[in-house]
């Protein structure tokens, strides 16, 4: 299933001129706008020493198309109502298909200004990617802890081993009392993301050593690329589990509860110090030709890359560390001389 958020704001007044200096023309096509704003807040220096460029979104002109993964999805669904609440006035269409797919629509049908994803883009797409003139530019906008849930309802489980986790998401395993004598038994029902999800690819990964075959061979599973599908899913039944993205957990943790692993919960510091074992990196990815030829692409990942630290932890996520995002913040300026 496919979501697709169209965001779309019309300006009903006039900004005084006085409002903004050093305005970049919207038809500049060599550098990213740096017009002056004044933003409803701004990043502390101490959380980045890189300072990019000020942007007023009521000069940004032009549409901008984005697509990938759902679990990106959230964090990008509030930077552009934001960067809309501050006076943009066109048109960001974010689609929410998983990262194999925003990645498809972004290296082979080149349809995309910006590809969403929850993993890191893998060299046959990079080779995609080039295949159609686009060298593809990674920039890190946080951090998700992959999130393991149960329903309230279950009363047997909270804390899961990776060893558990691949008996419980392949075949090894149909009932509980499979994965653990002193478990119920009754049939494990799982809830798990669509083969074109980062977050199936990264699961498999950590979890099942790569081998995406004992994923897929798990008996009584449902896939989606949907995640508020998979929440529902692990919502109807005290048997059945699933996971996503923490945020999709954080908005429903009123109704179910999300496991430790290996004795680990998910929190800011457990996954800023890498101890959670499903801790990983969200990305955007765009390209130096995007960035010049489109100034508003350029204008929404600067006031993305700006305001990202005190949008995503209302939104479920991490920051990314100080490193990650000053590395982020350099490649995006070196991009954009």
């Amino acid at each position: 299933m496919r979501k697709v958020l169209v965001i779309a704001f019309l300006v009903l007044t006039i900004v005084a001129s006085g409002c903004a200096t050093a305005a970049q023309p919207a038809t500049a096509p060599t550098t990213a706008p740096t017009n002056t704003v004044a933003p409803a807040a701004t990043v502390a220096p101490a959380a980045s020493g890189i300072q990019l460029p000020e942007v007023n979104p009521l000069q940004v002109k032009g549409d901008i198309v984005t697509a990938g993964s759902s679990t990106v999805y959230p964090l990008s669904e509030r930077m552009a109502e934001r960067f809309a609440d501050e006076g943009y006035t066109g048109k960001i269409t974010i689609a929410s298909i998983g990262s194999g797919a925003g990645f498809e629509r972004f290296c082979k049908a080149g349809e995309t200004d910006i590809s969403n994803a929850s993993r890191a883009i893998k060299s046959s797409e990079i080779e995609s990617c080039r295949s159609i003139g686009r060298e593809p530019l990674e920039i890190r906008v946080g951090t998700d802890a992959l999130a393991v849930v149960v329903s309230k309802e279950n009363t047997f489980l909270d804390n899961v081993t990776k060893e558990q986790l691949a008996k419980i998401f392949s075949a090894a395993a149909v009932k509980w009392s499979d994965v653990d004598p002193t478990w119920p038994k009754e049939d494990i029902k799982r809830f798990i993301p669509g083969t074109d999800s980062g977050t199936f690819d990264f699961f498999v990964e950590v979890i099942l050593g790569n081998k995406k075959e004992l994923a897929l061979e798990a008996p009584n599973q449902q896939l989606s690329e949907d995640d508020n599908v998979l929440v529902q899913g692990v919502l109807g039944s005290p048997y059945a589990i699933g996971y996503f993205g923490y945020a999709y957990y954080q908005e429903n943790a009123g109704k179910m509860k999300v496991l430790s692993v290996e004795g680990v919960a998910p929190t800011a510091e457990t996954v800023d110090s890498g101890k959670y074992p499903l801790a990983r990196p969200l990305y955007m990815y765009t390209t130096a030709k995007i960035l010049k030829e489109k100034p508003q692409v350029a204008a929404f990942i600067n006031f993305y890359l700006t305001h990202v630290n005190e949008e995503i932890g209302k939104v479920g996520y991490f920051p990314a560390s100080t490193a990650a995002l000053e590395a982020a913040k350099q490649a995006f300026l070196d991009a954009i001389k």
